[in-house]
């Protein structure tokens, strides 16, 4: 038997079977989050934005990791990068899939020519230890939500 396939790649066109295995990927992240398909509507918008990117890690074509980077733009802050919905699959977790997409989101923000940031809940203590093992360092600021009705 042969070694399984890792593709890490950033999504060109939408599938119905890209949308249902990262949306059984999500439920990782949050535990509010169903594993039902990705909306269509969401996961072209995402593919189709020049401002925005999505990655996945396949391995024997089956999406087993992700993650969203964005670009964000403002008069004041310039161009820089957001990380969102970084994930593995629990099952491959150890095994380098995520350093290979934390590569390839490093080769987008350089392309881009930016610096990329993100949240990331305190409680998640092993992504926090993958962070800093990737250079990541903790910013001093306070995060916001508006949440409109």
């Amino acid at each position: 038997m042969s070694d399984p396939e890792l593709v890490v790649e950033r999504l060109s066109e939408y599938s119905p079977e890209a949308a249902a295995d990262l949306g059984r990927l999500m439920p990782h992240l949050s535990e509010r989050m169903g594993s039902e398909p990705i909306s269509e509507e969401l996961l072209r918008a995402i593919i189709d934005s020049p401002h925005h990117e999505q990655i996945v890690a396949r391995l024997d074509g089956v999406v087993v990791g992700a993650a969203t980077m964005s670009l964000i733009m403002g008069p004041c802050a310039g161009r820089k990068g957001e990380l969102e919905d970084f994930v593995t699959s629990p099952e491959v977790r150890g095994h380098g899939i995520g350093d290979k997409i934390w590569q390839e989101m490093l080769k987008w923000c350089q392309e881009q020519g930016i610096n990329f940031g993100f949240t990331s809940r305190p409680s998640r203590e092993a992504a926090h230890r993958f962070y800093k093992d990737h250079r990541a360092t903790v910013r001093d600021t306070t995060v916001f939500q508006v949440n409109v009705d």
